[in-house]
């Protein structure tokens, strides 16, 4: 039975915006295919391996093309799992608020973690760098209290949804849709429930496609 991975990174439940999104268009996803499940990666109740001393010598072996011995092999182990439990997906949603014009750091740990050569990045001289998930799609569901599109004068702030694109699009993913609810501050609630809902409908379109997933 194939997956969608929900990787949530708000802590504030039922009053994040991103992830009340992410949910809408969960329940929207899996009404229209039969046979899928969808399993929700909640980052700030998860347990997310550390990222110290050891690991990164396991990964500078491997990035070596060595296999990692003693402590650091012990320090890779849980870091392989984090990654192959990720790989198992057949499509993802990331739910993401914007934090101090990045991405909150539970993601951007959980992202460490997983982006690691051998299991989601190869690289030779001949060719570089080659992402290593492919054939799958990832749906970002972005909410920020601005505006930071394009014409709104704020472009060069929004270092949330270029690295998620740069980051998955260098783990070898090719279909990568953004949808944003925004303002959710600048407008007040009226305003933040009127990008809601246009986010929600938008989400909704996208989950019906029968183009956004094979089978």
């Amino acid at each position: 039975m194939p997956t969608i991975l929900h990787v949530k990174s708000s802590p504030r439940g039922n009053e994040s915006y991103s992830t009340r999104a992410a949910e809408a268009f969960l329940a929207s996803f899996l009404a229209a295919r039969k046979g899928w499940q969808a399993e929700t990666l909640d980052l700030f109740n998860a347990s997310i391996p550390e990222f110290r001393a050891p690991e990164a010598k396991a990964k500078y072996a491997v990035m070596s093309g060595k296999a990692p011995e003693g402590e650091a092999e012990r320090a890779w182990k849980p870091v392989i799992d984090t990654v192959n439990h990720f790989k198992s997906a057949a499509a993802y949603v990331v739910s993401a608020p914007m934090w101090n014009f990045g991405i909150p750091y539970r993601l951007k740990d959980y992202l460490d973690v997983v982006v690691q050569p051998g299991l989601t990045f190869s690289f030779s001289a001949q060719t570089g760098y080659t992402g290593l998930v492919t054939g799958r799609p990832v749906v970002l569901v972005l909410a920020r209290g601005g505006a930071y599109g394009s014409g709104t004068g704020a472009e060069a702030y929004d270092h949330q949804a270029g690295y998620l694109r740069t980051v998955f699009g260098f783990m070898g993913f090719t279909d990568i849709r953004t949808v944003l609810v925004e303002p959710t501050l600048h407008r007040g609630p009226e305003g933040a429930a009127a990008a809601l809902d246009k986010a929600i409908a938008e989400l909704r379109a996208l989950a019906a496609d029968p183009g956004l997933v094979k089978g």
